[in-house]
């Protein structure tokens, strides 16, 4: 059984914020998009199956939003976790040089991880060590100007995706024609196989970022109530501009277009006011701890699935779905596979979290 207050008093950080970013890992490393075929007969299972993969190029759909919700949710954490080393007299000096570290050390595994692949630093790992770097940099001044670098680095991206000259590559929003897709050629000798572009880490440094905005907003001395409701209106609004944005700047997950990281952003916002409304303010505890065992090791489910853990369960699960569900259909299988891995990956967070090992870089 899950030991609520023991789970409370482990970990300083707002529960919240832990089930966000468990909710999140869940679901990128779960599977569950395998459940849902988009071409099935049945509209609802056809909707799911869209929504729970990423849009082909232009569009959004809800498994587009698990990226930026994880970087928002690294920058929501940030003024936590320095606040307390600052108030244990750590220097600045010696902040930076431990951010620089874990920065290049997320690079390093991003890289390593992507070795199969051309697009080497197109995953979650080597964005973050952009953008971790970049939140830090700025996370000191006023949020006046953390907002300003967001929207700086946002509207340059867009002038150089406008104004980049080179031919075959001045496309804006055209796939593998745009300046993202000549600057992976430049960096990587190759273009990405799904369109990914590595240039995506300066514009959503903008995510991270605001995660560091809505951290500090929780550390405010404000009632529960406005801090729901200042998340809510920032993200609400920013849900808004990024659907009248896109209606002139194509939503475009795959080059990180300025419509889409407003309008995701928007969303995380939302996510967090939601989260922290059901779990810190209406005491909703006990079914966040499912999700918030998961976020305190976001570093090691993440590693471990893409380093070959998935294909390790898959293997040991498969023989027994296959027995035991194999006279009912193929998609019997599929699911009571990916429903068994999902709770092996979590039994492995809950056998870390009773031990107090907690992965970090």
């Amino acid at each position: 059984m899950i030991n609520q207050d023991k789970l409370n008093t482990d970990q300083e950080r707002i529960l919240s914020i832990d089930f966000f970013r468990g909710f999140t890992m869940f679901m990128l490393v779960s599977g569950y998009g395998q459940l849902f075929n988009p071409a099935s007969s049945n509209p609802v299972v056809s909707l799911l199956g869209r929504q729970m993969d990423h849009a082909n190029w232009q569009g959004l759909t809800a498994w587009d939003l698990i990226q930026p919700f994880f970087m928002f949710i690294v920058g929501v954490a940030m003024p936590f976790s320095f606040s307390r080393k600052w108030a244990k007299h750590e220097s600045w000096n010696k902040s930076l040089r431990g951010v620089l570290q874990r920065s290049l050390l997320l690079l390093f595994l991003g890289w390593l991880l992507s070795s199969e692949t051309k697009s080497s630093f197109t995953n979650v790992l080597a964005q973050l060590s952009v953008t971790y770097l970049i939140a830090f940099l700025v996370m000191r001044k006023a949020i006046k100007w953390q907002v300003l670098v967001s929207v700086v680095l946002i509207v340059l991206t867009d002038v150089i995706y406008r104004a980049w000259p080179v031919q075959g590559f001045n496309q804006p929003f055209t796939a593998d024609h745009n300046f993202g897709s000549w600057f992976d050629v430049f960096l990587t000798g190759g273009l990405s196989e799904d369109r990914w572009v590595a240039f995506n880490a300066i514009p959503t440094t903008a995510h991270t970022i605001w995660g560091v905005i809505a951290g500090m907003i929780l550390m405010k001395d404000y009632t529960p109530q406005k801090k729901v409701w200042v998340l809510l209106t920032i993200g609400i609004a920013g849900i808004i501009a990024g659907y009248i944005l896109g209606i002139y700047i194509p939503v475009i997950k795959r080059i990180c277009t300025s419509s889409f990281i407003i309008l995701s952003g928007g969303y995380a916002f939302v996510g967090l006011a939601v989260s922290y409304l059901l779990i810190d303010v209406l005491d909703f505890k006990k079914g966040a701890a499912f999700f918030a065992i998961v976020g305190m090791n976001p570093l090691f489910i993440y590693l471990f699935w893409h380093s070959g853990g998935r294909l390790v369960l898959m293997n040991l699960t498969k023989p027994v779905t296959n027995r035991l569900f194999g006279w009912i259909s193929p998609d019997a299988i599929t699911t009571a596979t990916i429903l068994v891995v999902s709770g092996m990956m979590w039994y492995i967070c809950y056998f870390l979290y009773k031990r107090k090992i907690f992965i970090k870089i």
